[in-house]
């Protein structure tokens, strides 16, 4: 994998490691705040190989008398909380709702299934293959919070104040942004993505626009994506309006009496979007939304969305 070898300042006290993979999933942001003797990071990688990268690339940012202390997870993907188990100690903050949630994310163990023993000839064991075999999820145990909160959490790192604000439901069940508000910063989970069509697992958009504009009421100058590259708060409300888009589109379809598959098939070939990648994705999104519309209070299933992209994908490969 072609993984950064520093971390960009993003503002004092504030380094970004960004993969800024995209096109591809996996590939998360995390942020190391650093301040005298103590080091916080938003978020930790998917595997070992990536943490230690990270940890490697750190090792002149971090304080002598030790490493990392505490880690703030923006919500219970896996990609943003497998890399937990490399910090040992470490307090692990997050949300009620996200730690709640926990038992409906994919395991280690159930990624590795996916990435070896479904069929590769089939959309999703190819899907998995093509996305996420390049992940080592041997020996990877996901690590839970041990610090949770619903609402406002204020954290303090050195002289760093962070104050964690919860945002969820939204892309899942317990997303929460982190704002710095001496730095003009927030880092903002997956709630956005930079460079692709974003995926969330959880809706209705309605909830993530709501998430969005929370982002946007701080006044923020910078904007860490979950995944991509650092935004605007131009660049915020600029998804705010490709949310507004969709949602309309989708809500059209489903007026009209068209099932999820035949609504999102339809919205990605009248190219929405399309200079994005994983258009896929879509497919999620219109699922999800559709759930919604339909009065479904159940829990999601990641696997079985996912499932449908792949279907979508698989047919819609080219020569691939």
């Amino acid at each position: 994998m072609n993984l950064p070898d520093g971390l960009a300042p993003v503002a004092e006290g504030l380094h970004l490691w960004a993969p800024a993979h995209t096109g591809t999933w996996g590939f998360a942001n995390c942020l190391l705040i650093t301040s005298g003797e103590e080091a916080a990071l938003v978020d930790t990688p998917y595997d070992r190989v990536m943490t230690e990268a990270l940890v490697a690339a750190a090792g002149c940012l971090l304080p002598a008398a030790g490493g990392v202390r505490t880690i703030v997870n923006t919500h219970g993907n896996g990609d943003h909380t497998f890399g937990n188990g490399c910090f040992p100690g470490a307090e692990i903050i997050a949300t009620k709702a996200g730690a709640e949630h926990l038992c409906h994310e994919p395991s280690p163990q159930q990624m590795h299934f996916l990435t070896h023993q479904t069929p590769a000839d089939q959309p999703l064991g190819w899907y998995a293959r093509r996305h996420f075999g390049r992940y080592r999820y041997e020996g990877v145990e996901a690590i839970p919070p041990t610090i949770t909160f619903s609402g406002r959490y204020e954290l303090t790192v050195g002289d760093v104040r962070a104050e964690l604000i919860e945002v969820g439901p939204a892309h899942s069940a317990g997303d929460l942004v982190v704002h710095f508000p001496g730095r003009a910063v927030v880092c903002a989970g997956d709630v956005l993505f930079a460079g692709d069509h974003p995926v969330h697992w959880n809706g209705p958009l309605t909830n993530v626009v709501a998430a969005c504009e929370a982002i946007l009421a701080l006044q923020p100058e910078v904007v860490v994506p979950g995944h991509g590259a650092v935004m605007t708060p131009r660049d915020v409300q600029c998804h705010v309006t490709y949310l507004r888009e969709l949602e309309a589109l989708i809500h059209d379809r489903y007026a009209a009496g068209r099932s999820a598959g035949e609504a999102a098939a339809d919205i990605l070939a009248g190219g929405f979007y399309d200079q994005l990648g994983l258009p896929e994705r879509v497919v999620i999104l219109t699922a999800v939304e559709y759930r919604h519309l339909d009065g479904d209070t159940g829990e999601p299933d990641l696997v079985a969305l996912a499932a449908r992209a792949a279907d979508w994908a698989y047919r819609n490969r080219g020569d691939d």
